[in-house]
């Protein structure tokens, strides 16, 4: 995990304890905290838990082998940002804190506005100039992402990445963006959406504001 997320240029400082954990945390602030439930010297929860109380605004993706439902929504209950259940690929990792740190940037901000199309972020609804916009889960993450690069070249192994993370390393090929984003051009169109979705030939997608 270290490997791969210092690969993507972020600073990582691993810690192996609770002890160790809520040291840092009670020094340093963080953009991303991954958190695993079971630690040698304590829970994790209890961080998170500890992290919320005190007001830390440290975003947090429980990382953890624990995959019950009792454990993920108690985690989420207490205020993380996502859960991801192990195994899982190195891309997933990469793809979620990447998405973590773009709602961070919102500054808590739930919806997302660009040109006469909304984004709400909590609920996956999305609307144009106030009519409802149907997307499935795909789609709208395809959006969402677009948005959040807006008039930035997006290539189609990062857009890969992020939308289809766990699964992108069984592909040889990315032909099955070109659906995604033919249905979603197709729907913001019928809507009369004030932004468009350029092909880059061999590259990748651009969202085009006016």
């Amino acid at each position: 995990m270290q490997a791969t997320l210092e690969k993507e240029n972020f600073l990582v400082e691993p810690v192996a304890t609770y002890k160790e954990a809520m040291s840092k945390i009670g020094v340093y602030d963080y953009d991303c905290i991954l958190l695993d439930i079971g630690l040698p010297d304590g829970n994790g929860l209890e961080i998170l838990k500890t992290l919320k109380e005190k007001g830390y605004s440290d975003s947090v993706i429980i990382v953890s082998a624990k995959d019950s439902i009792d454990d993920k929504v108690h985690g989420l209950e207490l205020g993380a940002d996502d859960y991801l259940p192990k195994p899982f690929h190195m891309a997933e990792l990469n793809a979620r804190v990447k998405a973590v740190l773009r709602r961070r940037k919102m500054e808590g901000n739930n919806l997302l506005e660009v040109a006469n199309v909304t984004i709400n972020i909590n609920n996956h609804q999305v609307s144009v100039d106030g009519e409802s916009l149907e997307l499935n889960r795909k789609e709208f993450d395809v959006l969402f992402y677009l948005c959040t690069n807006q008039n930035r070249l997006v290539s189609k192994s990062a857009l890969a990445e992020h939308v289809w993370g766990d699964y992108i390393d069984q592909t040889d090929n990315f032909d099955f963006i070109y659906s995604q984003i033919k249905n979603l051009r197709k729907k913001l169109c019928d809507k009369n959406a004030e932004i468009e979705i350029k092909a880059v030939y061999g590259i990748g997608y651009k969202l085009l504001v006016p």
